[in-house]
């Protein structure tokens, strides 16, 4: 069985024409001269899925024999990698035909000259430098090591994307643009075209029957107009399907592609989508699989973490310092799931590595820019790869002001983020990553950035090493007028923990109407860092009770309570306790209802059912409500449990929060007072 046998491609389809080589290829390191061992392609040498498991090998060899289809007779014949760390060289029956540098972006190569008669035979040379510092290598362990290798992980070295060859005419689609028209009502097509002859390009919208026909030399543009448009959205993913014909004395190549109707933008503090307000509710997702590295186990391994994401109540995405396989996004515009996508992280400050990490920006947004799932372009990360110091730096200024502006002119339909969360030069969304195992200083330091009142924020680099990091990088860095997101947070050592500041952290964040969103860190655990609501192997943890959809629901509970410890939230000297709750609430309409009471022992999951009925309160969109107290008094003989409270109406739950309430009011290990 072919591994990864889906066409690779679907955002420029040519499946029509294609085979996949990806299965068993001969190997060896580059210290041996024998063929002496099978890897599977696609997965990384390190892997156990590859069969090989060879780890801190610099160099290595592939070789496959092939049989070019008899139907291609006259066409080219193209070879294409999805991607392989970190650079290749590439021969056809000894013939060098291709060499690629960036482990992280697609190449080609045309290898129809080198063809002979009958079998053909490719060989791939591949370098995986130890010493990734300088290299775009994204969350890949180095030798030396990175400043922030303690968060990395196992490298992925050689092929880990699919491998497959096509057929096309001489003069052929090269790049296939689809953008929404500014008023959502047409799709702007910009095709380029490679190839000897003078080319007439024919359109259709499969979902319409909409069509246009071009000339194009070069370049060519035009609008594809659609009645009736229907708007891609989370709830409703709609997408429109363009079948490009591309006909020449050379012969006629096709390809398909497809878009949503659907605008982004950010307006003042705000994030819009289709012109209705966004908050985005967003969770980190590193790409990474126990047994296959960076490369998924398949194809619906890729859509399962989309659909677990979902399932926990997030309406976003963000693919962690990594372009992952463009099957990824395919199916996050199939489920209506929002993406932040961004490159690969360098390792230090270089000309080379500055370089290394702005060759993936352009084939970043020609291979996922017609995604409509990608609403969020992000870049550099922490300073990583600009030895954490831009404020001191001005050619680290610059080399951020750059990155931001070769995406801009690239794709200006979309919010990028120049440096997320720590100092920001040139950037459309004003995010921030903040850690912090104290509920209380978590609360008032978001207060705090949020009420305008400091700009910065201490972040833990060491044990003992504490800095503050500025929002602003330079001072002609604006702090007021773009949407504010807290782009990392979460806190906790065991999963218990990890659900309390999950529940506390999440709900002090949507208590401020100025916040336009979160990601939380992060979907699952990775090899040793075990910050994952779900186990690397995608299975549930022991969330003390609590539900991820209800923490990330649209609309939800915000307590006025510091809570002291996980199963000590409240500490009351008395049996009947007073809790204020407020709503926030990010739909379309205003919400009314009931608040609801129950009662469970500590860490008790929610009852289906609500419990007894209390007070009346009403929220309108994204503007965090007013405080309703709910009484409730301990059952007899009981000194501690779990209060649960709901939003009711219409006999349905809009939301739903706990609180711990425990009446031994000596102090415990694990207090966390204000």
């Amino acid at each position: 069985m072919t591994p990864h046998a889906e066409y690779p491609r679907p955002h420029f389809d040519r499946s029509h024409t294609w085979s996949s080589l990806n299965g068993d290829w001969d190997f060896r390191p580059d210290t041996e001269r024998d063929w002496n061992a099978t890897i599977t392609v696609p997965f990384a040498w390190e892997t156990p899925a590859s069969g090989i498991e060879a780890h801190w090998l610099p160099l290595a060899w592939y070789r496959r024999r092939i049989t070019v289809p008899p139907g291609w007779a006259g066409q080219r014949v193209v070879l294409h990698f999805g991607a392989v760390h970190h650079e290749a060289t590439v021969w056809v029956n000894d013939v060098e035909v291709a060499t690629h540098r960036g482990g992280y972006t697609p190449f080609e190569a045309d290898v129809t000259d080198a063809l002979r008669e009958g079998e053909q035979e490719v060989v791939v040379r591949v370098s995986a430098p130890l010493d990734k510092r300088e290299l775009a290598h994204g969350k890949q362990r180095s030798i030396p090591r990175d400043d922030f290798d303690g968060v990395c992980f196992t490298p992925s070295s050689g092929i880990w994307q699919s491998v497959w060859l096509e057929a096309r005419p001489a003069t052929h689609l090269a790049a296939l643009a689809l953008r929404p028209t500014p008023g959502l009502d047409g799709i702007e097509v910009t095709a380029r075209v490679e190839g000897p002859s003078e080319a007439t390009l024919r359109l259709t919208v499969r979902e319409t029957g909409a069509t246009a026909e071009i000339p194009v030399a070069g370049t060519g543009r035009t609008v594809l107009p659609v009645a009736g448009p229907r708007l891609w959205s989370p709830e409703d993913p709609y997408l429109y399907h363009v079948d490009a014909e591309l006909v020449s004395a050379c012969g006629t190549d096709r390809v398909a592609a497809y878009t949503g109707l659907r605008r982004v933008e950010a307006i003042g503090e705000d994030l819009y989508l289709n012109g209705r307000r966004l908050f985005v509710r967003g969770v980190l997702d590193q790409g990474y699989w126990p047994r296959t590295g960076i490369t998924a186990p398949d194809d619906a391994a890729l859509r399962h973490d989309l659909e677990l994401a979902a399932a926990a109540g997030y309406n976003l995405v963000r693919k962690h310092l990594k372009l992952e396989d463009p099957r990824f996004v395919h199916h996050a515009d199939l489920l209506g799931m929002l993406v932040w996508a961004e490159p690969a992280a360098t390792g230090r400050f270089s000309p080379e590595s500055v370089a290394a990490f702005e060759e993936q920006i352009a084939p970043m947004v020609e291979r996922d820019g017609n995604s409509p799932a990608v609403v969020i372009w992000g870049l550099y990360n922490e300073e990583w790869g600009l030895d954490w110091d831009i404020p001191g730096d001005p050619a680290k200024q610059e080399a951020t002001a750059r990155a931001y502006d070769l995406l801009k002119a690239i794709d200006p339909t979309r919010p990028a983020v120049d440096n997320s969360g720590w100092a920001h030069v040139k950037t459309d969304l004003l995010d921030w990553h903040y850690y912090d195992e104290s509920a209380a200083s978590w609360g008032r330091t978001v207060a705090a950035l949020l009420d305008g009142e400091q700009d910065d924020f201490p972040v833990r680099l060491g044990p003992d090493f504490v800095v503050r990091k500025k929002l602003a990088g330079v001072p002609a860095q604006p702090l007021r007028g773009l949407p504010n997101l807290n782009s990392e947070y979460g806190g906790g050592f065991t999963c218990v923990e990890r659900a309390w500041h999950l529940r506390w952290q999440t709900q002090e964040l949507r208590r401020h109407d100025r916040l336009a969103g979160y990601v939380y860190t992060e979907l699952y655990d990775v090899e040793h860092e075990s910050a994952g609501l779900l186990d690397f192997e995608r299975r549930a943890k022991d969330l003390a009770g609590v539900d991820p959809a209800d923490v990330n629901a649209v609309t939800a509970l915000v307590l006025d309570v510091v809570p002291v410890a996980p199963g000590r939230d409240l500490l009351s000297a008395e049996r009947e306790v007073t809790v204020p709750v407020r709503v926030s609430h990010h739909g379309t309409e205003p919400v009314s209802g009931h608040l609801h009471a129950a009662w469970t022992p500590v860490f008790g999951r929610a009852p289906a059912l609500p419990g007894v009925e209390g007070p009346r309160i009403e929220a309108k969109p994204f503007l965090l409500s007013g405080p309703a107290e709910v009484r409730a008094a301990l059952p007899a003989g009981w000194t501690s449990g779990r209060l649960h409270l709901a939003l009711v109406s219409g006999g349905a739950v809009l939301a739903r929060s706990a609180v711990d309430v425990d009446t031994h009011t000596g102090f415990v290990i694990g207090d966390d007072r204000p």
